[in-house]
């Protein structure tokens, strides 16, 4: 009987995703920083142009500042409610799972059109300002404050699952060992409960940045033009500009800041950390 070596089915397993990552994934990265230094010669025009226009760095702020504030938005929203599906045995926590999970199969796109009718100058608020004599709705739609909210609101549920799956793995018995120690309940919750949650927060805050960071639809539709994100200037320079050489380096710039993001949280705590080690 042909006997065939452990390496050689290791290998064999890993070569379709592996293929599959090669030619969807690395592929088209080499290519975007193959044009960001090529396109319409070689040089590095493109990225000193980033580098040295203002409006290009303003634009790279505010999308740090969006990603930091969307995800502290989920952190702070979405951990009370994490903390009660994981600690509720009963009916309760079900319910609450069920309605995260249901978020998923809704479309970014037609949550994000939601907001535009809720916003709008038929919508629910604007009825409400009527009806209360409060006068003219104040403008909501179209700025950082309407995309800041759309946005955490398609993110919520990702930092909700993130910490759920570490917060149902956390036992009881821990935090009813400080408990019987003496420690008040919220000192229970600060010195036991909550450092054992916080690979939960990692993986939530990690996830919900970098997804947040190229964030397109919802900015374009609910943001206003003084806002915009790096991936509104990617869009713009290949479908109105056909400046592909530009967009590309944006484009690396966007990833590249993403990188260094995560980079500098590797040496401050460790990635290993995201899997709760």
């Amino acid at each position: 009987m042909l006997m065939v070596r452990p390496q050689i089915v290791a290998w064999a397993l890993l070569a379709p995703a592996t293929i599959y990552l090669v030619v969807l994934f690395v592929a088209p990265l080499v290519q975007v920083l193959f044009l960001s230094f090529t396109d319409p010669k070689l040089s590095a025009n493109h990225f000193i142009r980033v580098f040295s226009a203002p409006l290009y760095l303003r634009t790279l702020g505010v999308t740090f500042q969006a990603a930091f504030t969307v995800t502290a938005a989920c952190l702070v929203l979405a951990y009370p409610l994490a903390y009660v599906m994981a600690r509720s045995k009963g009916r309760l926590g079900i319910i609450l799972l069920a309605i995260v999970g249901i978020s998923f199969w809704t479309s970014f796109l037609v949550r994000t059109y939601s907001w535009l009718v809720i916003f709008g100058n038929r919508g629910p608020i604007a009825a409400l300002y009527e009806a209360m004599g409060w006068g003219e709705m104040p403008q909501l739609l179209f700025t950082s404050f309407a995309s800041t909210l759309g946005m955490t609101h398609l993110m919520l549920p990702y930092m909700v699952m993130a910490l759920y799956a570490v917060m149902s793995r956390i036992e009881d018995n821990y935090v009813r060992a400080a408990h019987s120690l003496g420690a008040p309940p919220f000192a229970a919750f600060r010195t036991v409960y909550f450092p054992l949650s916080l690979p939960g927060v990692i993986n939530g805050s990690l996830l919900v940045f970098a997804i947040v960071m190229g964030f397109y639809v919802t900015p374009q539709l609910l943001g206003s033009p003084q806002s915009r994100m790096i991936s509104q200037l990617v869009a713009e320079q290949v479908n109105e500009l056909l400046a592909w050489g530009f967009a590309s380096a944006l484009a690396v710039v966007l990833l590249a800041a993403t990188a260094i993001v995560i980079t500098i949280y590797n040496r401050v705590a460790g990635l290993d950390r995201l899997w709760g080690d």
